[in-house]
């Protein structure tokens, strides 16, 4: 199967554009200009992209694609700006959608920081608003805290006198659980909801990948085995049906969370990196063990190295203890396996870089091991991850909310190097993007367009947000294609419009080298070609 692209404008790397691609059994063939193209095409189905623009396909480092794809079936209280916003988009979700609701409600979205007013975080008493007769579990966006009805506090049977949960909490008000719940606490309030089927779940899924795709993303680097899945193997196994059955649309790459490390140590030996079945060249890889240092910044969860303004001794919550965490980087590296632990507060960065660091392989980081999110750092710690070639997988995509709360949060010395993501690729860092979707959309051209202003949806502040760390359109698209395609290993076969790449490009309908940066937020392909399968057009 060949197919010919000419009269097109392609990147082929800074400052290098050719006219034309011949496509050849999924790869890339040749790079040239039209008429080289056409001359070598034959029989090859022609594509004519009339002077548009043709990228690789954007690779998102870090995201959560099941549980996008459950927020689409779920209540939408995305950018709510009130509680009462918020119990008012549920009561009417139950009205609408009374088959979804009948065991329970679970959404995720809300953001106290946006509220007009009162901007508390909710509680029982508030949810209770919702219905007192069925669960209610709903998620601050960042997936750290959620807030529950007193329905679902009963049927976890929690008192005053109730043990806290390993590495989470609830809070206790009045001598009664207030609905507020933290960190690894929350997965055992979220067990009062039924999940979703697999079979439901493998529809959802192929929902949220026709969204990626529509909007230029051709392979993602996903963590949602061992989260928004706790049965491992059958998510493991869901995904072989989807990609063996060709039902997918693009490339994955499992980021996998363990219970404990007794399982960690099955799979390593037993399970499924030793079993699983991963050909050459299939679009379904198996990727690194993901791991959580810390929560959030906007819950005021992320591990910091010293107190939060206006408290003595809230430092944050540290998810995962360094013996833990180092015996996990221990084990990875004795079966050569990269690690990639969530790590925002910059004693999660520190604390996270020495776990790497005593389990590096002859001193150096062979095996990628990275920081996912990476945001609260000092100079030393830029530093440092540069020295120790430490990857990181940004979310300048982050920057909308996260710029109008981390002077207040973490004081602004601090702020001013943090959120780095400029300076950290001028020193030389391995740094690829990613959205933490659905934290923020996988829209690869929103998280562009932050990373190249600064600026909210908004267009706020003008001139942007520490714009000395603002990149060109070039840097922000080889972070999220080569760079994203270097934390998988994948470097030497995408992330490049070259010969011997796969044929994973995608057709812009606006010039991004070209136009205003305020309109790349606006961008959207025309067509998404995956390993030669046009997998959308517009």
């Amino acid at each position: 199967m060949k197919q010919a692209i000419i009269n097109a404008k392609v990147y082929v790397n800074r400052g290098e554009f050719a006219e034309a691609v011949l496509v050849e059994n999924g790869l890339i063939a040749k790079v040239g200009t039209s008429e080289e193209i056409l001359a070598l095409a034959g029989d090859a189905e022609t594509i004519d992209a009339e002077g548009k623009t043709l990228l690789p396909g954007f690779n998102d480092s870090h995201m959560h694609l099941l549980q996008f794809g459950e927020t689409l079936y779920q209540a939408n209280i995305e950018g709510v700006t009130s509680i009462e916003d918020m119990i008012d988009r549920c009561k009417k979700f139950i009205v609408e959608h009374p088959e979804r609701c009948v065991n329970g409600i679970h959404a995720i979205g809300w953001n106290q920081d946006f509220f007009v007013g009162d901007q508390r975080i909710p509680d029982r008493h508030d949810i209770d608003k919702i219905s007192t007769e069925i669960p209610i579990v709903l998620e601050r966006v960042c997936g750290h805290i959620l807030v529950t009805n007193t329905k679902c506090i009963e049927l976890m049977g929690l008192t005053a006198d109730s043990p806290q949960f390993p590495d989470g909490e609830f809070k206790i008000v009045d001598g009664y659980p207030n609905g507020q719940f933290f960190a690894n606490a929350c997965n055992f309030a979220k067990k009062t909801i039924p999940d979703f089927t697999m079979e439901e779940r493998k529809e959802i899924i192929q929902t949220a990948m026709e969204f990626a795709v529509e909007h230029g993303l051709t392979s993602m680097q996903s963590n949602d085995v061992g989260t928004t899945i706790m049965d491992i193997p059958g998510a493991f196994q869901m995904f072989h049906e989807i990609y063996d059955g060709g039902m997918a649309k693009l490339r994955y790459r499992h980021q996998v969370c363990f219970n404990d490390m007794k399982d960690f140590q099955y799979y390593l030996t037993e399970g499924e990196y030793v079993n699983g079945n991963y050909p050459e060249d299939g679009w379904l890889t198996l990727g690194p063990l993901k791991l959580f240092k810390d929560g959030s910044l906007g819950a005021r969860t992320a591990f910091m190295r010293k107190p939060y303004p206006g408290t003595e001794d809230n430092y944050g919550l540290e998810w995962i203890k360094h013996e833990d965490m180092m015996e996990y980087c221990k084990l990875a590296a004795k079966y050569n396996m990269q690690v990639v632990t969530h790590a925002i507060g910059d004693a999660a960065v520190e604390k996270t870089m020495d776990c790497y660091q005593e389990a590096f392989i002859d001193g150096k980081n062979k095996l990628r091991h990275a920081l996912v999110h990476c945001q609260i750092t000092d100079e030393g710690l830029q530093d440092r991850i540069v020295d120790q070639d430490i990857l990181v997988m940004a979310q300048p995509i982050f920057l909308g909310y996260d710029m109008k709360v981390v002077d207040k949060v973490c004081g602004e010395e601090l702020a001013s190097t943090s959120y780095a993501f400029g300076t950290l690729i001028r020193k030389g860092a391995h740094l690829s993007y990613g959205t933490d979707c659905p934290v923020e959309s996988c829209n690869p051209f929103w998280n562009i367009y932050q990373a190249v202003t600064r600026k909210d949806m908004d267009g706020y502040p003008e001139g942007g947000f520490r714009p000395q760390e603002c990149v060109d359109v070039e840097t922000a698209i080889d972070a999220y294609t080569v760079e994203s395609a270097y934390a998988e290993f994948m470097e030497d076969k995408k992330g490049r419009i070259k010969e011997g790449m796969y044929a994973d490009m995608i057709l812009l309908d606006t010039d991004i080298f070209t136009c205003d940066p305020m309109e790349i937020k606006d961008i959207l392909p025309i067509m998404t070609m995956v390993g030669g399968k046009i997998v959308y057009k517009k």
